[in-house]
């Protein structure tokens, strides 16, 4: 590997070790004077602490063993305090969250997630970044947040049926016949405006519903 291709993949400063992580971004939140009150710590540490992508419910058992009247609204608002500042990430794909490995920096990466045990890796390399910028520019899109949507991944061997299930009557058969890597409007519950799309995110038999 030339010196130029090991700068891009090390660029960041990693923090795997959850008691550094958290000592990481309370140093952040400390530098640009934000509230890291002790729930939304404590919820900070119990993803870190997980070791693989935790889910919301999975947070609220474990806060309840230990103060046991936590409310999920609690758990919610600690959470979106933590992604508004970049000190997790949450896996669409799983609904799960898992914590930055370089909190100090806002930026955008892949995850390679195991269908097996639900494990993930942040890919931390600007080169696999910069590839999709430039591919996007190429068709002239941009790539951004869009934060005010919200993806449901439905995996299986019946993905197909449950999904249809979802859609007005209207949508049924394109839906039925829609292949790989393709997309599609379509209407929800009480005409909701949403996309379906097979782009191979949820596996070969998965399907992506945008809403």
């Amino acid at each position: 590997m030339s010196h130029s291709a090991a700068d891009k993949t090390h660029v960041h400063h990693h923090h795997d070790d959850a008691k550094s992580f958290v000592r990481a971004v309370e140093h952040v939140s400390e530098e640009r004077g934000l509230r890291l009150t002790p729930l939304r710590k404590e919820v900070l540490e119990l993803v870190a602490a997980a070791g693989k992508p935790v889910k919301a419910y999975d947070l609220l058992d474990l806060l309840r063993e230990r103060h046991g009247n936590a409310a999920p609204p609690t758990v919610y608002r600690a959470l979106d305090f933590l992604l508004e500042h970049g000190f997790i990430h949450k896996l669409e794909s799983i609904n799960a969250f898992v914590s930055c490995h370089h909190p100090a920096e806002a930026h955008q990466v892949p995850f390679l997630i195991c269908d097996v045990c639900s494990s993930a890796q942040e890919v931390c390399d600007e080169r696999v970044a910069e590839l999709i910028e430039a591919q996007a520019k190429a068709f002239g899109v941009e790539v951004k947040e869009r934060p005010d949507f919200a993806m449901i991944a439905v995996q299986g061997p019946n993905a197909r049926d449950k999904v249809i299930g979802l859609l007005a009557e209207v949508d049924h058969e394109r839906i039925r016949k829609l292949g790989k890597f393709v997309a599609a409007a379509a209407q929800g519950p009480h005409g909701m405006p949403l996309f379906v799309a097979r782009t191979g995110y949820t596996g070969e038999d998965g399907f992506e519903i945008v809403v």
